[in-house]
């Protein structure tokens, strides 16, 4: 069984071997460059002017949405994020547990996180964590992104990411099923056509926090002092 395909990263047939050691060397070559996002664009930076508020809002996922939170909270984030990125790893390990903590579990902040798979691997992992129940979807992608190196960038990643479902207590023939959703698969090009065509999304993490657009990934410091202007009062 292969790797489902990501209808936007084209690449030539390679092998699970050789596969993992590319996205490994991007990685290495993208931390040696001080860049802080996966992909074609992005600096670590806010991209100002934007004239549209809350842009990412404006669209029903077709999968449904994972969240955390308050949706009637003052402020949402949205965050478009591939399991293959380091940058995006580096996000759920340095950011996300304080922003839970002083903004979200206080109610000052709604998030939302949106798959968008650089990669046939990402793929395969964003199709895994739906297969998990809405209310766990989050944890099990924390988990993933927590494990990035032990399945993105080996050998074979498809019996690693299998190893993980597993002990998510996900049996062979739910993986199996999992891999083979041409549903999930359809809904997760479309949300991610959507952001390529509509929200200028070019690489991860974009993270949109009220009507500021971040590309990559921010300090703590910086990102905690956008959310702080755009919360009202």
């Amino acid at each position: 069984m292969s790797l489902p395909t990501s209808t936007s990263f084209k690449m030539p047939a390679l092998t699970r071997r050789g596969f993992g050691a590319r996205i490994a060397q991007a990685t290495v070559l993208a931390a040696a460059l001080g860049l802080a996002a996966c992909g074609d664009a992005g600096d670590g930076s806010a991209a100002g002017g934007s004239s549209v508020v809350n842009p990412a809002l404006a669209y029903e996922h077709p999968l449904g949405e994972i969240t955390l939170g308050d949706p009637d909270a003052p402020l949402t984030l949205v965050e478009y994020a591939s399991y293959t990125c380091g940058h995006c790893a580096a996000f759920h390990a340095v950011n996300l547990p304080p922003l839970k903590e002083q903004y979200i579990e206080t109610g000052k902040v709604f998030y939302i996180f949106r798959e968008y798979p650089l990669d046939p691997v990402a793929t395969a992992a964003s199709m895994l964590t739906r297969c998990v129940a809405t209310d766990k979807a989050l944890q099990f992608a924390d988990v993933l992104f927590a494990r990035q190196q032990q399945w993105a960038f080996v050998q074979d990643p498809r019996s690693a990411l299998q190893a993980i479902a597993r002990q998510g207590g996900i049996s062979a023939s739910q993986f199996e099923a999992c891999m083979t959703d041409q549903e999930v698969l359809d809904g997760l090009r479309e949300v991610q056509k959507h952001a390529q065509e509509t929200l200028q999304v070019q690489a991860t993490p974009t993270i949109f926090v009220g009507d500021e657009k971040i590309n990559g990934n921010l300090p703590w410091a910086q990102l905690e002092e956008i959310i702080t202007n755009q919360l009202p009062g």
